[in-house]
């Protein structure tokens, strides 16, 4: 590193509404450096960006971008300086092509200028090309899947030539072999100069990337330190204030009687095939695999969005045909999605509201909800589940992630479920609230409720299964007992290598 900052945030404070989102932070950036920022949800992370992205002014404070004073930053302004921002949402149009979101990203377009759409597919061949990402330019974005979308952004990022990048949870919808060329990709960047800040719940992933690692906790800068011989609890203690005795409490629980079984399930659309599983009362089966293994496209085959057209299910020893939600809520099953933004919840909507979106005619007189019935019932919700809101009455937008993703399990934790489908049910959230809802995933099942827990964190599987079923090309490849689970086996299997 040299002494001269790519990026210098001074004494950075925020508030909104009275509330402190940043006291005092000072943060900075060198040339060839990734600068890990770490912190549990509504630390201030957030907040620092869009400081340094212009999307927001900070109340007081300096801020230096390649060694010029920033007075009014603005996103125009923090691009020109160099700066491009990653997110974990893309920020892309889906009804254009690739091509055409890099081309509106990168170019300076005007009315008066013809584009050369030939040239442009080609560069933008190149740069997809320059980061292994293996997308055809004319693709539809709308058509391409959430890692494939990332890819895209990542692009978009390399090819705006920034010395400055940011990357918020650049791999939480990325597959191991994607993450490794991601982090191919930052290596370069780093060799040519530029710096990154690399903002990521997944702690194990710092110490292969991050040369420096700042910690954040309620608006302040609590400490930055080398990664290097900076083990994972000490920087979960630096995070959360306090110690974290289990990141993965799991409960012993004696499973009791099968609840669902599924016999050679398959469905064409899906590419699901010979999917044979049994999951008792009591149990957290571990769904295992590598992105594109079929574990979501299961989920909505056993939640009826898409039915099996082969196979059969058992629910509680009777054969059944899921052919929709409703169906399968009738039969005592509850999913909560993968995109809690898209699927799980309406931001725009109340606490309350989300929390009664799956059960309304339980809330509702001769065709009139019953505010004040709902208003009561989630804030028993909220409270059972420690949801951090300032009023039930409140948006979900305001919330965290962690407390989002508590919101959408209380949705389908109203109607009362015998067994529970979990898709990534902590992605995105910060360890702090992984735990919390980690233990509550372990209450669940000491409760007796049969929980299918999709997850592409090996530490969550192992840590919270009791047994784990292993996908590949839409079928189940295994299933391990939790005694010989290890990372070698599932993986082996998901790559399809035999059985040990």
């Amino acid at each position: 590193m040299t002494d001269a900052p790519l990026l210098r945030a001074s004494g950075i404070s925020k508030s909104y509404a009275g509330v402190h989102a940043l006291r005092s932070v000072s943060f900075d950036l060198h040339p060839g450096e990734v600068h890990a920022l770490v912190g549990e949800n509504g630390a201030g992370k957030s907040t620092l960006i869009k400081v340094i992205t212009g999307a927001t002014a900070a109340d007081s404070g300096a801020l230096e971008i390649q060694g010029a004073a920033v007075k009014e930053n603005s996103p125009t302004r923090s691009r020109a300086l160099g700066v491009a921002a990653i997110y974990q949402q893309p920020a892309l149009l889906p009804d254009l092509t690739v091509t055409e979101n890099i081309t509106l990203s990168l170019e300076q377009l005007s009315a008066w200028r013809r584009i050369d759409w030939r040239r442009q597919r080609a560069e933008t061949g190149k740069l997809l090309e320059r980061i292994g990402a293996s997308i055809d330019p004319d693709t539809r974005v709308g058509d391409l899947t959430m890692p494939e979308q990332q890819l895209v952004e990542i692009a978009k990022a390399v090819g705006s030539g920034a010395r400055i990048l940011i990357m918020d949870e650049p791999t939480s919808a990325l597959a191991d072999r994607e993450v490794d060329r991601l982090f191919r990709i930052i290596r370069e960047l780093r060799e040519n100069g530029a710096g990154v800040i690399y903002i990521s719940h997944r702690l194990e992933e710092l110490a292969r990337i991050a040369d420096r690692v700042t910690v954040l906790r309620d608006g302040r800068a609590i400490e930055t330190r080398a990664m290097a011989g900076l083990d994972q609890s000490t920087l979960i203690g630096m995070m959360i204030g306090r110690e974290l005795s289990a990141v993965f409490p799991k409960r012993e629980v004696k499973p009791g009687a099968v609840v669902l079984r599924a016999e050679r399930l398959g469905c064409g659309g899906s590419g699901i095939h010979d999917v044979s599983f049994e999951l008792r009362a009591g149990e957290i089966l571990g769904l295992a695999g590598l992105i594109g293994s079929g574990r979501t496209e299961l989920a909505g085959i056993l939640f009826g969005l898409t039915p099996a057209d082969r196979g059969s299910v058992q629910v509680r020893g009777e054969t059944s045909r899921i052919g929709s939600p409703q169906e399968a809520i009738a039969m005592g099953i509850a999913s909560v999605p993968e995109d809690r933004r898209k699927h799980g919840v309406i931001m725009e909507m109340s606490v309350a509201a989300n929390c009664t979106l799956a059960n309304l005619r339980e809330f509702s007189r001769g065709g009139l909800l019953d505010f004040q019935r709902e208003y009561t019932s989630a804030a028993g919700f909220v409270e059972k589940l420690q949801v951090k809101a300032s009023s039930v009455s409140a948006a979900v937008s305001t919330l965290s992630g962690g407390n989002q993703q508590k919101v959408a399990l209380s949705r389908w934790l109203m109607v009362k479920p015998r067994i529970l489908i979990l898709d990534e049910p902590t992605q995105g959230v910060d360890v702090g609230a992984k735990a919390e809802i980690h233990k509550l995933i372990g209450d669940l099942a000491a409760e007796g409720m049969a929980i299918l827990m999709i997850s592409s964190e090996l530490p969550e599987i192992l840590g919270m299964s009791d047994r784990v079923a292993v996908m590949r090309g839409g079928t189940i490849a295994g299933i391990l007992e939790r005694s010989e689970a290890t990372p070698e086996r599932i993986l082996s299997l998901a790559l399809g290598a035999s059985r040990q």
